[in-house]
């Protein structure tokens, strides 16, 4: 972002984050997954693809882990998948379950462009509500929960319930807007995250913190 009066210092908030995404390079395939999310987003008012950031976030995440199996709540057009791929282990699958087909079509559409391996990836469409019950617990290295926080919140018992110990959720979008820190907001998305972090932070088998990248990211570490 440049101003009349020159780009933002390096060290101010817009700068630093400027900085981090550029620093998180994207693919060509990545970058066209990105391209078509943004409008889908724009056009449809589908959720917004994950931060290059963020993005690069997931894959160290998976990497540290040597993630062999990952759980997404939410497509998201294939961005944030990719770079779980990028760090979870060659022989790793990534499930994707999403309620809209669109997305799990743009989803299909990026691995494959990105030359993923079709047995590497298995996408669902359906709720948490209707494919959680089906996914094996304990079984997963990170869960990794996209879009607005009503469509997993009332199941995130079930979600920390498939990740093994040493796995992580991490969920993304709870500093948009800055409404989780303002607690005239009382709008249903902003309880939403406030049920959601308090339920994280009082569990006494989790490691947590919030990592203030992109639109904010909750992680959560099972001990």
């Amino acid at each position: 972002m440049t101003t009349a009066a020159g780009p933002p210092p390096a060290g101010s908030p817009t700068g630093a984050a400027d900085y981090a995404d550029s620093f998180a390079a994207e693919t060509p395939e990545q970058l066209g997954a990105r391209h078509r999310a943004l409008a889908s987003a724009t056009a449809f008012g589908t959720p917004r693809p994950v931060e290059p950031a963020v993005g690069a976030t997931l894959a160290v995440l998976a990497a540290s882990g040597s993630a062999r199996s990952v759980v997404s709540i939410g497509s998201g057009g294939g961005v944030a998948g990719l770079w779980l791929l990028q760090g979870m282990r060659s022989d790793g699958v990534l499930t994707a379950l999403d309620g809209d087909p669109a997305e799990l079509r743009a989803a299909r559409r990026a691995f494959g462009e990105a030359g993923i391996a079709s047995g590497r990836t298995r996408l669902i469409f359906g709720t948490p509500g209707e494919v959680l019950p089906r996914l094996s617990p304990t079984a997963y290295d990170v869960v990794f929960c996209d879009g607005p926080p009503l469509e997993y919140s009332a199941h995130l018992a079930g979600l920390l319930g498939l990740i093994r110990p040493g796995g992580s959720l991490v969920c993304h979008g709870l500093l948009a807007d800055g409404g989780i820190a303002d607690r005239s907001a009382r709008d249903p998305q902003s309880v939403a995250w406030r049920e959601i972090a308090r339920t994280v932070r009082e569990d006494e088998t989790l490691t947590c913190a919030v990592l203030p990248i992109g639109a904010g990211l909750l992680v959560a570490t099972k001990r």
